[in-house]
């Protein structure tokens, strides 16, 4: 079978698998980070399930960029900008992490892996050979313009909310607290709705249908993660957790 028709197909599967993992995910919360439970059997160390997890998308998309056929300039940014993200959350987060004794399921590891190849590969081999080659007209277009200003937006709210809850314990402290500041102050979630508004950008930026599959299959895996959270926080802190707080949408949900 044709490459571009396996590659449309697995395209539309992985919109409609987002689907379904929105509303599974409405009851179930996936096990990991302060969600984790037992009876999803066995564990492995968090830092080891993060470089796991997040190098897959790494290797896959450098790896179709490199032997691809499309060497116009927005190729490069395409490039640039997916592997600083995920050099990021793959390779330094990790480190970064006060996770020392935390575990996650090996099972969500497993998922996450094979996922993050299906995902690296249907938006690289796309933007690097199945699709159309951008000229550097592309790069003064309205919707690569504006897709990287909300990329660039994203991931820096994004990573301000990480520094937020990396620094919320001292060395040595362990339990939970109330973060405060940035994007807490109108949401529960503000790390989500960076990778959310970061994604969205990208989508708008690339203007493809596998780039969209991705938004879509981000938006499915976090909007729900956002509400367990903002539910898990009222539980935890009771009337000393700020009312005003949304989900993940500021004022909105």
């Amino acid at each position: 079978m044709d490459e571009l028709v396996v590659h449309a197909r697995l395209t539309l599967a992985w919109f409609a698998l987002s689907a379904v993992t929105f509303l599974v995910l409405q009851f179930i919360s996936a096990p990991y980070g302060k969600h984790i439970r037992d009876g999803w059997g066995p564990t492995i160390p968090n830092r080891l399930g993060w470089l796991v997890m997040e190098t897959p998308p790494i290797v896959v998309f450098a790896t179709l960029f490199a032997v691809g056929t499309h060497r116009d300039p927005a190729a490069f940014v395409f490039a640039t900008c997916f592997l600083v993200h995920y050099v990021y959350r793959g390779w330094v987060y990790p480190f970064r992490l006060q996770t020392d004794g935390k575990r996650m399921p090996l099972v969500v590891c497993a998922l996450a892996f094979f996922t993050n190849i299906v995902i690296g590969y249907l938006q690289a081999r796309w933007l690097f050979t199945l699709g159309p080659e951008r000229d550097a007209s592309w790069l003064a277009d309205p919707r690569f313009v504006v897709g990287l200003g909300l990329f660039v937006f994203g991931f820096a709210v994004n990573h301000h909310s990480d520094a937020i809850l990396r620094n919320l314990r001292r060395p040595g402290e362990t339990g939970y607290k109330i973060p405060i500041g940035g994007g807490f102050r109108w949401v529960s979630s503000p790390h989500y709705l960076g990778e959310i508004i970061e994604w969205g950008g990208w989508a708008l930026m690339t203007w493809s249908a596998p780039t969209a599959a991705f938004f879509a299959w981000t938006v499915s895996n976090l909007v729900p993660r956002a509400a367990e959270n903002h539910r898990w926080y009222h539980e935890r802190f009771g009337d000393a957790y700020p009312r005003e707080r949304r989900r993940v949408v500021p004022w909105v949900y």
